[in-house]
């Protein structure tokens, strides 16, 4: 993609290079008016006292010119009222025009001819010799245009090197730091843009941080009533409606795993990156896990420096997920070693699968597949989770649908500091 400050730098010295060939056409071929004429009429007056009256020798006809010719570097011709040639100093040039009845230009492809007309009715013409002069000319643009187009690169790299800072500090803001600021240079439209940045990144900030605050502080104190109500429930007389009892119990504990996966996620949003990291046994760690929903554990033992409660939330959570939808089948998980300081964790089941349009949504917060119900246990977020824990380890999880049905998760872990 071609840039903001080269587009506008080529354009002033487009412009300047578009002016310098109007000007140089211009002058070789707008035509002079009669103001130019009068000067001309009297130089054919002077030269007609210097050169020779006519009949005189050619010899002395020559060397005039001859003479006259160094004088002034340029071609000179003599011709007769009638267009005959009487001598010739350097190129012989044309006859003037039969139009022209008096002084003036004559545009030639070689440059442009004076013709003076003489009192006695003889034809002087003349062309300077204008390789210097062009040559001239034309370095002169040169070293104008040189001089425009190295005056004006900073000026335009400035302008554009302020929208280019904007820019990396708003795809700095999109990609989550709600710190991004741009230093504000100058006080012209790109200043109070960078102002404008600034206000609106300061509002989303204290809006995203409320919520953060709010988010954090509603889980945590839901926590206290449910362990009052879990505990009232255990302590209810009798044997009465067990069924009900059940259900109570269920519902806490699913509320409870809501509560914490909330807790989890405000704590990811709240990190930039993992404040400390400590070696983490990914084996010994699923297997624990494993135990739990009684999947099956292989693979090799690979250490990897994290964060350990994560990365136990990101196990349970595959876990508990594949456990949820492998309809009774044993789930298998295993860890694998990837390259120096990586790990892969895979966890599959034989359940009925995902449909291809839905194994990217099952990663967004709060989704669930068509079909889903609230029976199924879940909210949304376990998946959701899993990814923004494997994206703080330097990673990623997908989906792989599994030869001869179910599910696969592949999680690519990497050590962190």
């Amino acid at each position: 993609m071609r840039r903001l400050y080269l587009q506008i730098y080529l354009a002033f010295v487009g412009i300047l290079l578009l002016f310098g060939v109007l000007v140089s056409i211009a002058w070789w071929l707008i035509p002079s008016d009669d103001q130019d004429r009068r000067p001309l009429d009297g130089m054919g007056a002077l030269l007609g006292e210097v050169l020779p009256a006519p009949g005189r020798p050619r010899p002395e006809l020559q060397a005039e010119l001859d003479r006259l010719a160094r004088q002034f570097n340029a071609d000179i011709t003599l011709r007769a009222s009638d267009g005959g040639l009487l001598a010739h100093a350097g190129e012989a040039l044309p006859a003037a025009p039969s139009g022209l009845s008096t002084s003036g230009w004559v545009r030639l492809p070689g440059g442009p001819m004076v013709a003076l007309l003489l009192p006695d009715g003889r034809w002087v013409l003349a062309r300077w010799h204008r390789h210097h002069r062009a040559y001239g000319l034309v370095g002169a643009l040169l070293l104008l245009a040189a001089a425009i187009a190295i005056g004006a690169y900073p000026v335009v790299r400035r302008i554009t090197g302020r929208l280019e800072r904007l820019q990396a500090r708003v795809d700095a803001l999109g990609a989550g730091n709600l710190q991004a600021r741009v230093q504000v240079e100058g006080c012209d439209e790109v200043a109070e843009l960078a102002r404008s940045f600034n206000r609106a990144a300061e509002r989303i900030e204290r809006l995203v941080n409320a919520q953060k605050t709010v988010l954090a502080g509603a889980s945590h104190e839901l926590r206290s009533p449910l362990t009052r109500m879990r505990m009232a429930v255990e302590l209810l007389p009798g044997a009465d409606r067990p069924e009900l009892r059940a259900q109570l119990s269920r519902d806490i504990d699913e509320l409870d795993a809501l509560i914490g996966e909330l807790l989890m996620a405000s704590r990811l949003d709240a990190l930039d990156h993992l404040g400390s990291a400590e070696p983490v046994d990914l084996l010994a760690l699923l297997a624990e896990e494993a135990s739990r929903t009684g999947a099956e554990v292989s693979g090799e033992a690979v250490v990897i420096q994290g964060d350990p409660r994560m990365l136990r939330r990101l196990t349970r959570n595959l876990l508990e997920n594949a456990r949820r939808h492998a309809g009774g089948a044993t789930v298998e998980a295993s860890v694998h070693a990837l390259g120096v300081g990586g790990a892969k964790l895979v966890v599959a089941d034989r359940g009925t699968g995902v449909a291809e349009a839905e194994r990217e949504r099952i990663f967004e917060s709060f989704y669930r597949p068509p079909g889903a119900k609230e029976s199924d246990g879940g909210v949304g977020l376990g998946l959701w989770l899993v990814r923004q824990i494997a994206r703080k380890h330097g990673g990623d999880v997908r989906y792989v649908a599994r030869d001869g049905g179910g599910s696969l998760f592949e999680v690519d872990l990497r050590s962190v500091s």
